[in-house]
């Protein structure tokens, strides 16, 4: 059994108030990097650029992070393969070197995939910062990490699962808190 916790309209207006905190804690768009992290963070990360370039009149430089082979719940083997494939893939002339980062993902549960992601990013080059932006929060977490931006905190149970759906991927734009023992 899964229940809508978050619709379209919700969604929407989640990333909007992300972006207006972007915004406000950079004192603007100048410097400022956005990094999706793949799969679903990447189409969040592109709405949010979207959003800041309507408000703000500026393009800001969009990225797509593949975590993979920084993961540590991935055998060396399968690591050292994923490393010879690429982390970053952007327009070119994209670079983070004194940038502002803002990391983008849908969920931030446990922390090990922005522990990944920051460990990618820094073997990318040396940014002034880096933040992190979440559309959903659901705690349980088992590294010192917290977002800096959310769209929504869920506190779930550990026998749940949030499933972001994006229109991008899946036709239609919702969160839901999904039963493990439902899963498909």
């Amino acid at each position: 059994m899964s229940k809508v916790v978050v619709d379209a309209m919700a969604m929407q207006r989640a990333l909007t108030r992300i972006t207006y905190e972007i915004i406000e804690r950079n004192k603007g768009v100048e410097n400022v990097v956005i990094l999706g992290i793949k799969t679903r963070g990447v189409y969040l990360a592109q709405r949010i650029a979207n959003r800041l370039q309507q408000l703000e009149n500026v393009v800001v430089p969009v990225g797509e992070l593949d975590v993979t082979a920084y993961r540590d719940d991935i055998s060396a083997e399968d690591r050292a393969k994923e490393l010879s494939a690429g982390v970053i893939s952007a327009e070119s002339g994209f670079t983070i070197e004194n940038k502002k980062v803002v990391l983008v993902d849908d969920v931030l549960y446990t922390g090990r995939t922005i522990r990944a992601a920051m460990s990618a990013v820094m073997d990318l080059g040396r940014p002034k910062s880096i933040s992190l932006a979440v559309l959903v929060d659901r705690g349980h977490r088992e590294l010192p990490i917290r977002a800096d931006f959310v769209g929504k905190n869920i506190p779930s149970a550990q026998s749940e699962r949030i499933k972001v759906s994006v229109s991008e991927i899946d036709g239609h734009d919702d969160v839901e808190i999904v039963h493990k023992s439902d899963r498909k």
